[in-house]
């Protein structure tokens, strides 16, 4: 008989996989709101921008029910430290694997689980720099710029991440990337402004799969040409560069001139 493990991992459409969990969460009152949505995004892009050889679609599974057990209360710090661990013990439940537990329990280190797997090292940068880009009770939410700061020399400042120097890459890249409509933004921005803007879960979801993705996929796919023409371009300019500078060249015949007029001067001697 099948699980439901087995339901939505057969199931590869991101949409429905989204609209499964949604679902799920009215029936068994799961954590899953559009800040879950916001960070599979993410998932998704930097995927398409990395090409990491993981499982993409065990992933992007992942990122939608890692936060199974989450609480959004930030003051309750023990719900914090433990909801990974108890979302990892809920999903095997559901009939997920050990090692899809495994990669959901390290979304956070509170576990200690060691070795990491590399899948949840991705999910752990997304995790802290997509809660960051959003706003909080207590703060708003932080720039690009500023959040990969604080995500590289305060969070992960003591840890080691296998991604992550491919991650603020990511960012950056992605901040090259601007979304032209009633205001031209970045990339990023355009999909907060989405998040701040959407109220429901639902329209959210659909704004992100049928508005974001198909533009930013495009996009993401023309800057990857601009780039690759500028490297094939660089690479012409280099293969047709002197091998030498004028002053060394100058050098060079004006001593092979001087040997020369030697050998003659010799030659005319003898």
């Amino acid at each position: 008989m099948d699980t439901f493990a087995d339901y939505i991992l057969e199931e590869e459409d991101l949409a429905s996989k989204m609209e499964i969990v949604y679902y799920l969460s009215k029936k068994t009152n799961i954590f899953f709101d559009k800040s879950v949505v916001f960070k599979t995004e993410l998932v998704r892009m930097f995927l398409n921008y990395s090409k990491i050889q993981v499982d993409s679609n065990l992933l992007l599974t992942a990122s939608l029910l890692c936060n199974c057990k989450k609480v959004d209360n930030a003051q309750d710090l023990e719900k914090i430290h433990s909801y990974a661990k108890e979302g990892a013990n809920y999903l095997r439940g559901m009939g997920f694997g050990k090692r899809f537990c495994k990669i959901c329990e390290e979304i956070n280190r509170y576990s200690n689980s060691n070795p990491r797997e590399k899948e949840s090292d991705i999910l752990e940068l997304v995790d802290q720099f997509g809660g960051m880009l959003l706003d909080r009770p207590e703060r708003i939410g932080f720039q690009p710029d500023e959040a990969l700061v604080l995500l590289e020399h305060r969070n992960l400042k003591d840890e080691y991440n296998r991604y992550l120097g491919t991650f603020i890459e990511f960012v950056n890249y992605l901040e090259q990337i601007h979304i032209s409509e009633s205001v031209n933004m970045t990339a990023l921005r355009r999909l907060v402004k989405i998040y701040n803007e959407t109220e429901e879960l639902t329209k959210f979801i659909q704004k992100v799969v049928y508005e974001y993705q198909p533009k930013i996929d495009g996009l993401m796919q023309e800057k990857s040409r601009e780039l690759a023409d500028e490297m094939f371009e660089e690479h012409h300019i280099s293969n047709n560069r002197p091998l030498f500078s004028e002053e060394t060249t100058k050098k060079i015949l004006s001593h092979m001139n001087e040997k020369t007029a030697a050998a003659q001067n010799t030659s005319a001697s003898n």
